[in-house]
């Protein structure tokens, strides 16, 4: 599921560590505002949107306050929900522009969250604490400190009188967190697509890396992104039945074996090696970077796919196998009815990470080829989401994101990543609007416990970040 720009980051770029410049990060700068957007992400944060118990309506009510307390009127705040999700609606938010003629600007990001268990966390895990130099608390970073400076940006601008050349829109949104769920950006893609029309938007999914120690103990951001396209997600049951029997009297058709003889020809498969714009770009920039035998490979593939020495090298890189082609894993079991019974029926799941260019309808059919059994059924399981292709290197939006990250951190490449994973941006793209993931915020090389104990951004991140995301949307706008 998501991650927010500088936790999904190590999926996307778990070998920029290799990468030689280290960037002194900039010092906080004195903000008068900082009081603001430090209480609106207390508020965000401390407002509990997971699935189970939670209440994004109430947390989208909440950020509304604060845009109407900037100046925003109250045509320019579109709440919305579902009948049948009553708790889990979202706002939209519009600041107007001066230049019909340019096409709006969204900003989406997620405030659902994981669910976190109070007594697993060593406090409760909807207050948020500052601590040894972090933000901690279930959605102190995924995808709430995004969230909070979006929301903070749009602020900025209504307090400013602030007239940019082209609309800035905002959608709050809920249900990113789990599949299957009722999910915001899926409904208004369907639903309101007018009310988020943009000429493109803006996106978890980039970041930064550091090398390793926090930014306020001495460390460096190593490394940002800009995420341009998402592998798209899918899962496959596959399935076994016969009569089965007693278990003593074993036949040769057990369905479990026939099921185990399935997946380990799905194992022994390697799906081929693909590149696009955005993965070729990424190779030939983290490649000359890295200046090393990983980095000499990864250009060698870019410039030949069929370059098997270079590949064997790649892929003893788990994210860069992945990064190369469409992934399908298995990841649950379920077989047998009872002890001393031959199996009825044995199934597995089978989680697939698409490249694009593929349907899902595409990779259910290898998965039939591969496995080589008309008795071996394999089912695409719903939600069936699209798949839409990558959106474009645009100079217009990759551009000004270079020449920021250029400024806060001189030395430090801003790469294209290709997500194996996904976000909400796969509807918004397959809804004609380009949704890229932004840099800014950055995270440490664990994962800064997303989805897990402990949540945590350093403090520095989140509010060098805001200043960073501030100046891009600024220099989109204007």
């Amino acid at each position: 599921m998501a991650m927010p720009g500088p936790v999904r980051t190590l999926m996307m770029a778990t070998m920029l560590m290799a990468w030689p410049a280290l960037a002194a990060t900039p010092a906080p700068r004195a903000d008068p505002d900082e009081a603001a957007f430090r209480a609106t992400y207390r508020t965000l944060v401390e407002t509990d949107t997971t699935l189970a118990h939670g209440d994004c309506t109430l947390a989208a009510a909440r950020m509304a306050d604060v845009l109407r307390g900037a100046g925003f009127a109250a045509d320019q705040l579109v709440a919305y929900a579902a009948p049948d999700h009553p708790k889990e609606g979202g706002l939209v938010a519009v600041w107007p522009g001066r230049n019909p003629a340019l096409k709006p600007l969204l900003l989406i990001a997620h405030i659902d969250v994981v669910e976190a268990k109070a007594e697993d966390w060593p406090r409760d895990p909807f207050t948020l604490v500052e601590e040894g130099g972090y933000f901690r608390a279930r959605g102190a970073a995924d995808d709430k400190a995004q969230a909070a400076i979006f929301v903070d940006a749009l602020a900025h601008l209504a307090r400013d009188h602030a007239r940019p050349a082209r609309t800035v829109k905002l959608a709050l949104t809920c249900g990113e967190e789990t599949n299957g769920a009722f999910n915001g950006a899926q409904w208004l893609a369907a639903n309101a697509r007018d009310l988020i029309d943009a000429g493109f938007a803006l996106n978890e999914g980039g970041g930064g890396r550091t090398n390793g120690k926090p930014v306020a103990s001495g460390g460096k951001v190593v490394a940002q992104s800009i995420q341009v396209g998402e592998k798209a997600f899918a899962n496959f049951r596959i399935e076994t039945r016969n009569k089965g029997g007693h278990s003593a009297a074993p036949r040769p058709d057990n369905a479990i074996y026939q099921l185990a003889h399935a997946l380990d020809r799905i194992e022994a498969t390697s799906f081929p090696v693909e590149f696009n714009d955005t993965t070729r770009a990424y190779f030939q920039a983290v490649g000359t970077a890295r200046g090393d035998a990983m980095g000499a490979a990864m250009l060698a593939l870019a410039a030949d796919p069929n370059d098997k020495a270079a590949l064997w090298t790649v892929d003893t890189d788990t994210f860069l196998h992945a990064n190369l082609r469409t992934t399908c894993v298995a990841t649950m079991l379920d077989a047998g009815h009872a002890p001393n019974a031959l199996p009825q029926r044995a199934r597995a799941n089978v989680n697939c990470r698409i490249f694009p260019g593929h349907s899902v309808a595409d990779i259910g059919h290898e998965l039939e080829r591969v496995i080589g059994d008309p008795d071996v059924a394999v089912t695409a399981l719903p939600p069936l989401r699209p798949a839409p292709p990558p959106p474009p290197l645009d100079p217009s939006v990759i551009d000004p994101a270079r020449r920021l990250v250029a400024k806060y951190w001189p030395g430090v490449v801003l790469a294209p990543a290709m997500a194996n994973g996904y976000t909400d941006a796969t509807f918004l793209t397959a809804a004609g609007i380009p949704t890229y993931g932004v840099p800014g915020l950055w995270g440490d090389p664990d994962g800064n416990g997303a989805h897990g104990l402990d949540e945590r951004i350093e403090v520095q991140s989140l509010l060098t970040g805001r200043r960073f995301l501030n100046d891009l949307i600024r220099a989109y706008a204007f």
